[in-house]
């Protein structure tokens, strides 16, 4: 579980952007991972706010995420790997339904809970 919450903002020109919001005003600033296609993603920024326990976070689109299909990108808390979000892009063809998007989105969770079980695996031994 994570004590930062995330909420979407806008997407513009290539750039999806979010408030992330910690549970106390005293939170240091989190670090955070996006995942896209198995890969992170770079350039993300996380900078302050005006107000205590907030910051904004930019995610920029690369240029390799747009393609035919269905690109889900997982917005993670770097010291937990908590899911504090995702965003996903189609492009191309419309899509019969939406399954899509929720099979690339269950995808991206499957690969964070290997991670996590990978990563108990090492520190029980």
């Amino acid at each position: 579980m994570s004590a930062y919450s995330l909420t979407k903002t806008r997407f513009k020109e290539g750039v999806w952007e979010g408030l992330l919001s910690a549970a106390t005003s005293d939170a240091p600033p989190p670090e955070i991972t996006v995942d896209f296609d198995g890969h992170p993603v770079r350039g993300v920024t996380v900078s302050e706010t005006d107000a205590p326990g907030r910051w904004a976070l930019a995610v920029p689109v690369p240029q390799e995420a747009l393609c035919d299909g269905v690109q889900t990108f997982a917005i993670r808390e770097a010291a937990s790997d908590a899911v504090l979000g995702s965003f996903t892009l189609i492009a191309g063809e419309a899509p019969g339904e939406d399954l899509r998007a929720e099979v690339s989105l269950l995808r991206a969770e499957l690969d964070m809970l290997k991670r996590a079980f990978r990563r108990h695996c090492l520190e029980t031994l």
